[in-house]
């Protein structure tokens, strides 16, 4: 999010005089901290990254004195539902999720989201949204040529398969981010493939056991925690990326920031048929997915890796991606329609 915050500040500031907070401490200090800078800043229009306790309920008590003052909250996420899906908090846990998501939606002056269905699925419950993909710097996010890192990581001359994120660990689901590619690889054991997962989280040691139980290690390359800056060298290792999406409203309001990444870094893309990706990307990159958990998944997605490992030229298709990406999810194109909500919002001198 702070990515997100400073690529629309960078092209919006000859319209807007913009400062940007981050959050710091737990959350009550965090809240404070927020409100006071509010407090001595006193700006025309909030904008709030992302719901959470200290940025909402700071926004909220600066308004609280200060009427005139326009709330705008943007959100990725049906956050209530993401917790209740992941088991990651008790009963009073979730029960003060779904306080905050209806009180930030409620209270705000206008919502942001970022998926195309969140915005259908809010107008259902009478909330108006307007929506702003995640983006994507294309001039930062570019094909690149990763044949030095692919040497260093003993990937050259096969099929690379791979995603980038954090992976948490859910113990009620049994699963977690990059699940799939280590079934994946385990049904392609024979065959000229390998995996690459960037990211670091709880779920990596799991991933890990898991290619050991299958025999299976020396088909996967865990890179870590690449900084923001060099992913697009690090993307140029991967042939094909793979972007799942759980086929419930999770799933569905997201566009997930990962996505315009890979588009704009022209690779091979297989994503499950959820949300955004629906909607962008052509139906060979397209995976049905069932439920939460499709057991079946792994199986459809080697049925495609097959046929691009008789069929290598189709790799070449991704190239287009990067138009998608252009077109879609560029911060310049966004930053315009970012411009027209706040002017839509109520006129703005400082953010």
């Amino acid at each position: 999010m702070a990515y997100r915050a400073r690529a629309f500040a960078e092209r919006l500031r000859e319209r807007c005089e913009i400062q940007i907070a981050y959050r710091e401490g737990n959350k009550i200090i965090a809240s404070l901290r927020f409100w006071n800078f509010l407090r001595r800043l006193r700006p025309n229009l909030t904008y709030v990254f992302d719901i959470s306790y200290s940025a909402v309920l700071g926004a909220w008590l600066h308004r609280l004195f200060n009427r005139d003052v326009v709330l705008i909250v943007e959100t990725g996420d049906a956050i209530y539902e993401l917790m209740r899906s992941s088991g990651n908090r008790g009963r009073v846990g979730l029960w003060l999720t779904r306080w905050l998501e209806e009180f930030s939606l409620r209270t705000a002056n206008r919502v942001v989201v970022r998926g195309s269905f969140h915005q259908t699925s809010l107008a259902q419950q009478g909330i108006s949204a307007d929506v702003l993909p995640d983006g994507v710097d294309t001039a930062q996010f570019r094909r690149e040529d990763a044949n030095e890192l692919r040497k260093r990581h003993g990937v050259s001359g096969e099929l690379t398969i791979g995603l980038v994120g954090s992976s948490v660990w859910s113990e009620k689901l049994q699963m977690c981010y990059g699940w799939e590619l280590v079934e994946l690889l385990r049904l392609l054991k024979n065959e000229p493939v390998k995996g690459i997962m960037i990211g670091d989280g709880s779920g990596i040691a799991r991933l890990q056991a898991r290619c050991r139980d299958y025999g299976i290690e020396e088909k996967m390359v865990f890179v870590g925690r690449v900084d923001y800056e060099e992913l697009p060298s690090y993307l140029g290792m991967i042939d094909v990326c793979l972007s799942t999406q759980t086929n419930d409203i999770v799933g569905r309001v997201r566009t997930t920031g990962k996505l315009p990444l890979y588009l704009a870094a022209g690779r091979f893309i297989l994503a499950s048929k959820v949300g955004e990706a629906e909607l962008v990307l052509e139906p060979e990159m397209l995976v049905e997915y069932e439920g939460v958990r499709d057991q079946d998944y792994p199986r459809k997605l080697k049925e495609r890796i097959k046929v691009l490992l008789d069929h290598p030229e189709k790799l070449e298709r991704s190239v287009r991606n990067m138009r998608l990406a252009r077109e879609n999810f560029d911060y310049e194109i966004l930053a315009k329609r970012l411009s027209g909500v706040i002017q839509t919002a109520g006129s703005a001198r400082t953010i």
